[in-house]
């Protein structure tokens, strides 16, 4: 085998993001040739990608972008915080994000198909993913439209990049507010927008629970109907954003607080890697 110099496996490794002996040994079988030593380590990564397929990826980023009256929220995942940072993975998000917004994609399932770099977006994740290292894949996208957008990204450690997105759809023209109620919802993680949004199902279900709990704990019979309303009325407050206590001043509804803005929230997504 041909041998190759320090400044080769430095260059490829710069371009591809591999291991010094996984390109030492590329290099070495293309004779130096740097796009075939590509090709050699991307068809390697690409056999271990059917083996990573059941490993579960619980890192990664989400990502956001507003555009022409649409805003768009995409969860990629990979394995480990240390792929997570790469700027390789990084880049690959904002490549994967720029062809849904250009695809105008409204699902993880309809974005791997959407096209990207001469492929889809499927192929492109494969393909970084086969360099990686990694199982990487796009996990959840949602699109929003609106007359308005507040995007909060949040890092949840200063090394990573935005690991929980919120990206409100409003009306209204309080930006500051907006913005508020989106790290609100970052915290609280609130499921439906308003109470009416919360299947009837859910709360029967809901209901069925507390009245058990309630008359377990041996409540007056005639008081039961409104301890129960009272603790199903509390559970709206967990999953509906408009019931929501604000997470600034808790004397105070989300409902409230957009209503003094002159604000209306018309939608909402939340995404948090992993969950």
């Amino acid at each position: 085998m041909a041998s190759v110099s320090l400044a080769d496996i430095k260059k490829l490794r710069e371009l591809l993001g591999t291991g010094m002996v996984d390109t030492k040994n590329a290099l070495e079988e293309a004779e130096g040739d740097i796009d075939k030593a590509t090709e050699i380590l991307r068809l390697k990564g690409a056999k271990g990608n059917a083996k990573r397929a059941d490993r579960s990826a619980s890192e990664g980023l989400v990502a956001a972008h507003e555009v022409g009256g649409t805003a768009y929220l995409l969860e990629l995942a990979c394995e480990t915080d240390f792929v997570a940072k790469n700027d390789k993975f990084v880049s690959l998000a904002d490549n994967v994000l720029a062809a849904v917004v250009a695809a105008g994609a409204d699902s993880a399932e309809s974005a791997l198909a959407a096209p990207a770099a001469g492929g889809t977006i499927a192929s492109l994740i494969d393909g970084e993913a086969a360099i990686l290292g990694e199982k990487v894949e796009l996990r959840r996208v949602a699109k929003l439209s609106g007359d308005n957008f507040a995007i909060y990204l949040h890092r949840t450690n200063k090394d990573l990049p935005p690991q929980v997105g919120v990206v409100v759809a409003y009306n209204g023209s309080d930006q500051e507010t907006a913005r508020s109620v989106a790290q609100h919802i970052s915290f609280a993680d609130p499921q439906y927008l308003a109470r009416e949004d919360v299947p009837a199902d859910a709360v029967e279900n809901e209901r069925r629970i507390v009245e058990e709990i309630s008359r377990g704990e041996g409540k007056p019979e005639a008081a039961l109907p409104k301890i129960v309303e009272g603790r199903v009325g509390a559970y709206f407050k967990q999953v509906a954003l408009l019931e929501q206590d604000y997470a600034r001043d808790n004397k105070l509804s989300i409902k409230q607080v957009l209503e003094e803005a002159g604000l209306t929230v018309t939608d909402f997504a939340r995404f948090r890697v992993g969950s």
